[in-house]
């Protein structure tokens, strides 16, 4: 399992997690919404955490620079 998301991608991802799980907090979304907006926000900052989409392996996308 290698790394196949990018520091820009990341960065993205960890924005995007924390708001849409700060969203579902705050109320700003509720109901079956709410949990999508919850689930999806954990995804992102996991994905983001271990820099690996396995979405991108099945369309075989990788952000990750070669270093």
């Amino acid at each position: 399992m290698g790394c196949n998301v990018g520091k820009t991608d990341q960065l993205v991802r960890y924005i995007l997690g924390i708001v849409l799980v700060v969203a579902y907090f705050l109320h700003w979304v509720t109901g079956t919404w709410g949990w999508v907006s919850l689930i999806l926000g954990i995804i992102f900052v996991v994905t983001a955490a271990i820099r690996f989409c396995p979405l991108y392996v099945i369309f075989g996308i990788n952000t990750c620079n070669k270093d």
